[in-house]
């Protein structure tokens, strides 16, 4: 994705990359990556303000406005500042940034590949199709770049990998075997799911194995789980938070009761991933005063 360099110790900035202001464990430029993901944010804003301004044009049923439209707000207000904060965080050199930025891709490919087979083929299917292959590309970039042995020697024992890497195994496990139960009862009762309810499940399960993964990579303290836990846990916080946004903004477009029970039952699950990558973020603050 980008040019060879030599491999920096912590104290070094990698050739090239002209992005960034301060060094960062990198192993490769991520002139690219910067590139890549002010793409996908422009191309979130676009397909979001356009869905907001347009929803009967770009939902044309009342189940696709319920099930989309409160979501391009949430992409608005969450998924584009998440990704652009921590793009801002990694310009400035700051550690924590870098290692939020894989899960700010995640929750949007994880969005988008909702739309992506949720959505029938319609004027704004180019623009998801986009989003979603830069979100790969860029993951798959950014996770290359970073050096993890680095990263590594930094985080180990300052945060808690086997609490982190269980908790992003176990609910990976529960979201993937979810997702298959729905799409295997479906099969074997020969029953059509709703186009919105079958790209749900299949994002699920397909995001979920990144959990499964990336926990146990972490548990067992691995390079690669270092460099992508943090954002994993990111990912899984921020889709909690999205998810309450979400259910606070749907009555408003769509006049459905709001249920404050609902709410306080989303935070509540939520604060699994919250504690670890509360704790993480500590860990990651400490590690760099220490530098």
């Amino acid at each position: 994705m980008s040019g060879q360099s030599p491999a920096p110790d912590s104290s070094q900035q990698v050739e090239g990359v002209s992005f960034s202001s301060s060094p960062l464990p990198l192993t490769h430029s991520l002139n690219l990556v910067y590139l890549f993901s002010l793409l996908i944010a422009l191309l979130t804003a676009v397909a979001s303000i356009t869905s907001i301004l347009y929803p009967e044009d770009i939902y044309p049923t009342d189940e696709q406005r319920q099930s989309f439209l409160a979501n391009d707000v949430v992409n608005l207000i969450v998924g584009l500042p998440i990704l652009l904060g921590s793009m801002w965080l990694a310009w400035r050199g700051i550690l924590i940034g870098l290692l939020f930025w894989p899960g700010a891709l995640l929750f949007g490919l994880y969005n988008y590949l909702v739309y992506l087979f949720g959505m029938p083929f319609n004027t704004m299917f180019p623009i998801y199709l986009v989003i979603v292959t830069a979100c790969i590309y860029t993951l798959i970039g950014l996770a290359v770049s970073i050096d993890g042995g680095v990263v590594r020697k930094q985080l180990i024992g300052r945060v808690p990998e086997r609490f982190a890497g269980g908790v992003l195994f176990v609910l990976g496990a529960l979201f993937g075997l979810r997702a298959m139960v729905v799409l295997l009862t479906a099969l074997i009762n020969e029953t059509t799911l709703a186009r919105s309810e079958l790209a749900l499940s299949v994002s699920d399960f397909i995001v979920s194995m990144a959990w499964v993964i990336g926990g146990a990579l972490l548990w067992r303290r691995q390079r690669l789980g270092y460099v992508v836990g943090t954002g994993l846990l990111f990912t899984l916080s921020m889709l909690f938070i999205g998810l309450i946004a979400l259910l606070i903004i749907n009555p408003l477009l769509t006049g459905e009761p709001f249920v404050l029970m609902d709410v306080i039952v989303i935070f509540a699950m939520g604060l699994i991933c919250f504690i670890p990558l509360m704790l993480f973020v500590r860990g990651i603050i400490e590690t760099s005063k220490d530098r």
